[in-house]
């Protein structure tokens, strides 16, 4: 393939004070020819890079296919669309009138099988890893890029920076995963063991209808004229054979294995400088990764921060804008800019209105929590002493569960940080699939609810086990973040009781005095008593969960998951809350 100094096999524009390169082609090691947008400085003098890998067509504008999440983010946070034409905003990736300015090549590569680029679309795959690590060797070798490659993006373009870094291609810079996954298994595919159809529903809303081939169906690039995914067009046949059946594929995998492995972070071969920016309200994907990834990256150089809001925004406005280019300014132009005075940790510290205090820390868990146990009794309160005498609660298995909370707290309280229970559990079957969420209550009653990374009436936590995954792993596991292997299944005996440990993901929430803090244990998924909503690029309407649901059910057959479970709250088998519970200052 020609490089820069050859006959340019794309078109050239100068426009918007940049110059841009329409569908530039990288060839992949099988001869595959992928298909890329870049965004540089006109002058050509040498600039770090900004890429971006992924399915959701390089051509297709946020506004068209992703309408009402572009109308929220104009409503709502007009700095977002401020100081920029948006003709080059895309769903989930920077925006190159914001960078280009500021001295980087931004550049957008559609993805195998997607877009404009040729071939067989298998998300997160080793192959995808593969061609994303060939990417970034590209860039960091063209005439205009001084070497150095920075990836940034939210979501999917944040789950595969977690794997490609893994390879760790030498012209790797720094990475800012931004809302995104990690470990496929535990943050998407099965949380707790339980099956999640999230992944099949995107894959028929945002992958198949932007695939290559598609045709007309696709539309038009407004900015080149051309198809947006690609001069081709396949029969239907030919578009199926050319995906992989991502639902039946994670169907196959019900336990740790390869498959889900090879789509997982490497945490041991992350040694770039790592931003890790995560959200309180994303309990189906959007939260747990890019915690664990500051936790476990290897990396010497590695920030988290933490905020809520819906997922997309706030990458968009001045203070993700300001927050990234400063992290890449850093380890991409090596300037000293104080970076490496911040805090480890950022936190956007959530009040009850749904505002947000920003907040400084130097680790994670924080070191001034002070880890506090609460018992479920069998009046349904939440105490701060175990029940002497044993006791129990049942539910109907597949139901709604039980629920208990504190009385009004007396004084304001903080709780930041990951959460854990201890269940002591029997069933009148060979399973049971526990569902816990903590839950607030304002002094009238009111359940305290916040906008979400999807969905905007989010719960304050969230954890999920199968009891016959219930199995520790003794070398991964604290006492505030069990860590399961998910690596075989170990049926209950009917009505014996099994202890278990469930791991809640973190949260942050300032709770006033005169509150009240529950748990509630379910059967199913949280629902959330009240109106629903919707969002253009998602199936299912927004209960509670976003799109991030346990209903398949050859994953819950009801031969196991229905009858009765049971709680046992007392004596020897106390169960308990373990919160994160941090000082007033």
């Amino acid at each position: 393939m020609p490089d820069d100094g050859g006959p340019e096999p794309f078109r050239t524009q100068l426009i918007d004070g940049m110059r841009v390169e329409w569908d530039v082609p990288i060839e992949m090691d099988d001869g595959i020819v992928l298909r890329a947008d870049v965004f540089r400085p006109v002058t050509g003098e040498p600039v770090p890079v900004i890429m971006t890998y992924g399915p959701y067509a390089k051509g297709l504008p946020f506004q068209r296919g992703y309408p009402s999440a572009w109308e929220a983010m104009s409503r709502d946070h007009p700095d977002a669309v401020a100081g920029t034409s948006n003709k080059y905003q895309n769903w989930e990736v920077v925006d190159p009138e914001k960078w280009v300015p500021h001295g980087y090549a931004c550049v957008r590569v559609d993805s195998r099988g997607t877009g404009r680029s040729p071939g067989r679309v298998d998300p997160f795959s080793p192959r995808e890893t593969r061609d994303f690590h060939d990417c970034v060797e590209w860039a960091g070798t063209r005439e205009w890029s001084n070497g150095r490659v920075g990836l940034n993006g939210i979501s999917y373009y944040a789950m595969n920076q977690w794997h490609v870094a893994s390879l760790r291609p030498p012209h790797l810079a720094a990475i800012c995963p931004w809302e995104g996954a990690a470990d496929f298994y535990r943050d998407g595919a099965y949380q707790g063991g339980i099956r999640s159809t999230f992944w099949d529903n995107w894959y028929d809303m945002q992958v198949k209808t932007v695939q290559y081939g598609v045709g007309e169906v696709g539309g038009l690039d407004p900015n080149t004229g051309q198809r947006i995914c690609g001069d081709d067009v396949l029969q239907p046949a030919e578009l199926a054979a050319n995906r992989t059946d991502l639902g039946a594929d994670i169907r196959a995998h019900a336990f740790d294995d390869a498959y889900h492995r090879d789509r997982s972070a490497h945490w041991d071969a992350i040694d770039v400088p790592v931003l890790s920016c995560g959200n309180w309200g994303g309990q189906g994907l959007h939260l747990r990764g890019n915690v664990e990834g500051f936790v476990r990256a290897a990396s010497t150089r590695k920030w988290l921060e933490m905020h809520g809001h819906a997922h997309w925004p706030l990458f968009y406005t001045d203070y993700g804008v300001d927050l990234q280019t400063r992290f890449f300014d850093r380890y991409l132009k090596d300037e000293r800019n104080g970076w490496e005075d911040r805090p480890a940790v950022q936190l956007q510290i959530r009040q009850v209105d749904g505002t947000f205090t920003e907040r400084g820390e130097d680790a994670w868990p924080l070191p001034s929590t002070r880890w506090t146990r609460l018992y479920p009794t069998v009046d349904g309160s939440l105490a701060e002493e175990a029940p002497a005498a044993g006791g129990t609660a049942r539910f109907v298995a597949s139901g709604d569960g039980v629920e208990f909370s504190t009385p009004p707290l007396p004084e304001r309280t903080e709780i930041t940080g990951p959460l854990a229970a201890k269940l002591f559990v029997s069933s009148s079957t060979t399973d049971a699939d526990l569902f816990l969420v903590v839950r607030v209550y304002s002094p009238s009653g009111e359940e305290v609810v916040f906008q979400g990374a999807l969905d905007p009436h989010t719960p304050v936590g969230q954890g999920w086990l199968r009891a016959s995954h219930r199995r520790l792993d003794p070398e991964l596991t604290t006492p505030y973040r069990p860590f399961h292997p998910h690596d075989r299944t170990e049926p209950l005996e009917p009505g014996a009781v099994y202890e278990l440990d469930i791991e809640i993901l973190p949260t942050s929430l300032v709770i006033p005095a005169g509150y009240r803090l529950g748990l509630q244990v379910r059967g199913r998924d949280y629902v959330y008593p009240g109106p629903s909503a919707r969002l253009s690029n998602l199936k299912n309407d927004l209960t509670g969960c976003g799109p991030f649901l346990h209903n398949d059910p050859a994953d819950r057959p009801p031969r196991a998951y229905t009858a009765e479970t049971t709680l046992h709250l007392g004596g020897s088998q106390a169960s308990y809350l373990l919160l994160p519970v941090i000082p007033t200052a």
